[in-house]
Formats: C-alpha cells, structure tokens, sequence
C-alpha cells in the first residue's frame, strides 16, 4: 500500500494541474495578507479587542454571503464566477497595498476591506469547490482532495512565516504587494478551464434566490451522509478548537515566551502535512462516515491532550497529532460531499460546506475563549476536547446513515488500477 500523497491526478489531469498549482501560489500570498493585516491593526491600535474586530469583519459575510452565493454557483457559470471574483480579491488586495504605501492608518477601511475579502471569497470558494468532480474521476478525488489539502498545510506553514521575514524587511505593504502578484496564479489557474455552467434542469431563473437556497439546505437536511459530515465538522470546530486559549496556556505554562507561541501553530501545520504527504492509504477506505467520526474523535482527544500535557514536546506532540486529524477529517468531508451531491446542488451545497468549515472555527475559538474567562484555560480546553469525543460519539448514534455510509463498490475497486475514464475537456 503506498503511502505517499497520490499524485495521479496532477500527472494526468493538466487542468487540475494548473489549478492546484495557481491556487498554491495564490493561497500563501493571502496568507501573507491576513498576517500582515493582524500586523497592521494592532500597531495601528495596539488593542487586542481592535484586532479581534478583524474576526468579526470576517466571520458576518460568510454567514449572510456564503449560501446565496451557492445559488449563484447553481444558477450561472461557476468558472465566469470564480473569475469574477477573484478580481474581487485582486482589487481589495491592491487598495491594500495602496493604503499601507500611502501610510494611511484608518481602522474602519481595513474592517471594511476585510469583510469584502471575506464577501468576495463566500462566493468564490464554494463555486471552486465544484470544479473537481468536473475535471477528476470519481476515483482519483480523495487524491485530488488530499492534494489540496497539501496547498493548505503549505499556507499555513509558509504563508506566516514568509509574512514575518517580508515585514521585517519592507513592512506589511511588501505582504500586499506579493499578495496582489499572487493572484496572477489564480487568474492562470481558473482562466484556462472549460466553460462549468451548472445543470440547469432544477434550478430556473425565475426561481427566488431565497427558496434555491433553502432547497439546497433541504437537500443536506434529508441526506444523513452530509448533514452528519457537516454536523461531525461544527461538532470538532465548536468544541475543540481552542486557538484563543493558545496565549494564556503559553504564558501560564511556559511563561509567555512569544516563540513558543508560534510553535503551537507551526505544530498544527506540521502534523497536517505529514499526513496530507503520507495520505495515499486514504483512498482505500471505503466506510468513510465512520472514518471521519473517528478522526474527529481523535482531534477532540488530541486537545484534551495538549490541556493537561505538562511538557512542551507533548504539548507540541498533542498538537501535530490535532492537526493530522483534521487532514483525514478535510479529505473525508469533501469525499462525501463530492460523492452525494448531485451537480444541480454543488455550489448550494459546497457553500454550506464553506459556512460550516470557516464559520465553524470562529465560533469555536469564541466558546473556547468565553468559558476559559468563566473558568480557567485548561478546563476549557479539555472540557471541549471531551465534548467533541462525546458529540463524535452522539452524531454516530443519531445518525446511522452516515456512520455507515461507504463508497460505492464501482469506485473502490477502480482505486486499485489505473485510471480509464475520460480526461478533461481540452484547455
């Protein structure tokens, strides 16, 4: 069994190819960004409360965008939309640039340029998120999936650290700057598919945006495979993601030391890409729901873990083994999404999925932060990791179309040999 990342799909999907590498290119320099703007608020203001603003900036358009833009994803083509707002993105990061270059030091353009960052990508990522079952077989998708995940891990190891080496040498208007070159990646990336209209046999432009919409929820409501994926992922993300507790653990435990700090993130990151470059055993298993509540389960004990470990190489441990939890946990979630959702729901569908993944953890880490003022850091901490294994546990028990769900036996056994299905349209 190998156990490396499968990289079949970049070797023979040339579509997939340039998109996985331009999303790369483009998703370290807004890393770099979302670094550089935290940077700025806070020198700015020097107010922890002004830079957790950002999070609130942030978190509303996801939560009033995002589904109408699945409709939309649903209702026009996915590429021209992606497209479009991708020049969104490209215009915000430029004014950005522009702003810092000029030294303005103005904190409500910068909530307002982040809750337009955060608009234009409600809408973008879902209609991204329907271009692999277009362009990759069914049974190279978890690799396609697991790849991606790879892009993310790379972000969020690189990404911060790029931020801070470039900061330091031209400050934060150098982060904008490569930011707003980035995206010449997604650009190259996107603009080259094949036209992804969707199917247009449901959804008919005289239908109200509103009742799609709701449709698209109905939809999740009566499939257990994704209401109970969807479920498992706030379940994690709402008990057991703890990053506001991370500096008053630190100072508490290894005496504030800001280098340290950075550590807990970086072990994350480290944990996910060992096991986004060791995923190739993914694609043999086939009882995927169960397979997700486990590594939910995991992630939830992997918390626990780092709130009682009293050493930094556990606590850095308990970390990284959260953070290869949450890579099985991505992969398994797309898989199911992928598999069960037909296309004249994807973009409704992979919206809610964007809602439950980035709405998910800004409101974790505000529970985590809420109840370790009522108690302390640690219980907090544990008591949500403990919460997660038992929600893993309650979500299997309600739901059992979901812990049983599997892949369908054409698909697994065509994992074993090698791809025959036809390749994307011609670029």
């Amino acid at each position: 069994m190998k156990l490396l990342t499968d990289l079949t799909p970049l070797r023979q999907i040339p579509a997939f190819r340039r998109l996985w590498a331009g999303s790369t290119m483009s998703s370290i320099g807004g890393a770099m960004t979302n670094f550089a703007v935290t940077l700025q608020v806070f020198q700015m203001t020097h107010s922890t409360a002004a830079v957790g603003g950002l999070g609130v900036a942030t978190l509303v358009p996801i939560l009033v965008i995002a589904l109408p833009g699945g409709t939309l994803a649903d209702r026009f083509d996915r590429r021209k939309l992606a497209l479009a707002m991708t020049a969104g993105q490209t215009a915000v990061s430029a004014v950005l640039c522009t702003q810092a270059f000029i030294g303005l030091h103005w904190l409500w353009l910068m909530y307002a340029l982040e809750a337009a960052s955060s608009a234009f990508s409600a809408v973008n990522q879902p209609a991204r998120r329907t271009f692999i079952p277009k362009l990759v077989p069914a049974e190279q998708r978890a690799a396609a999936l697991a790849l991606n995940r790879v892009t993310f891990q790379t972000m969020l190891i690189a990404g911060s650290a790029l931020g801070g080496v470039v900061a330091a040498a031209f400050g934060v208007k150098g982060c904008y700057l490569i930011d707003t070159v980035s995206f010449a990646g997604s650009f190259y990336g996107v603009g080259r598919l094949p036209s992804m209209p969707a199917e247009r046999k449901t959804l008919s432009a005289e239908r109200s945006g509103l009742a799609a919409t709701l449709e698209g929820l109905s939809f999740i409501r009566r499939s257990q495979a994704l209401a109970g994926a969807f479920l498992a992922d706030v379940n994690a993300t709402f008990f057991g993601l703890p990053l506001s507790l991370f500096p008053a653990i630190n100072a508490e435990r290894f005496g504030g030391d800001p280098r340290t700090l950075g550590l807990f993130t970086g072990a994350i990151g480290v944990g996910g890409m060992v096991t986004a470059v060791l995923s190739g055993p993914v694609r043999h298993i086939s009882r995927q729901g169960l397979a997700m509540l486990a590594c939910v389960a995991a992630w939830g004990g992997a918390f626990a873990l780092f709130a009682v470990a009293p050493s930094l190489w556990l606590t850095l441990l308990a970390l990284a083994a959260a953070g290869a939890a949450d890579t099985f946990t991505v992969v398994f979630r797309g898989v199911i999404v992928q598999a069960v959702t037909p296309d004249e729901f994807r973009g409704r569908v992979n919206a809610a999925d964007y809602v439950v993944a980035a709405g998910g953890g800004q409101l974790g880490s505000l529970e985590a932060g809420l109840v370790g003022s009522l108690t302390t850091p640690v219980i907090s901490a544990l008591s949500g990791g403990l919460l997660t294994i038992a929600g893993a546990v309650a979500i299997g028990v309600a739901l059992p179309g979901f812990r049983r769900y599997r892949d369908a036996p054409p698909v697994q056994a065509a994992l074993s040999q090698p791809s025959t299905a036809p390749q994307s349209a011609p670029v």
